[in-house]
């Protein structure tokens, strides 16, 4: 197992008050062995003009997830700030639900990468993203 600190998903659900997560509606789901998931709504909140997911809302939804998935992984005294997120969007979506599943590539002293794909109910890729976060010492 690679998680450092026991956060419930019921946990992880409280750091969404006033910010971001919530006004998304992004919702932890599972953590397992090595992943972790989180889903979100794609409707008025996250549509973008043409009705269909923002692409934007997809790379909040990944870097939730790898946020998240790093701080568990390090030890006390650090924390994690992602240092640079690229998302490859495959296929659209207007509305539902997406979910996304976060895994490591990389658990470093100092950074670590994160694979996050997201998918929609019928298992299809919308989005993959990769997240560089950079681990830091509380001073």
């Amino acid at each position: 197992m690679i998680w450092k600190k026991e956060f419930t998903i019921d946990d992880m659900n409280q750091f969404r008050a006033n910010t971001l997560m919530s006004h998304l509606d992004i919702v932890f789901e599972e953590k397992g062995e090595d992943f972790l998931t989180a889903s979100m709504p794609v409707d008025n909140r996250t549509h973008q003009p043409m009705g269909i997911l923002h692409g934007g809302a997809s790379a909040a939804l990944a870097e939730t997830l790898g946020s998240c998935a790093a701080l568990m992984t390090i030890d006390d005294g650090y924390y994690a700030v992602g240092l640079e997120i690229k998302a490859n969007h495959i296929k659209s979506i207007s509305r539902g639900r997406v979910t996304g599943r976060a895994v490591p590539l990389h658990l470093g002293r100092t950074t670590q990468v994160w694979d996050i794909d997201i998918k929609n109910d019928k298992e299809e890729l919308i989005c993959t993203s990769r997240l560089t976060m950079m681990v830091l010492q509380h001073n």
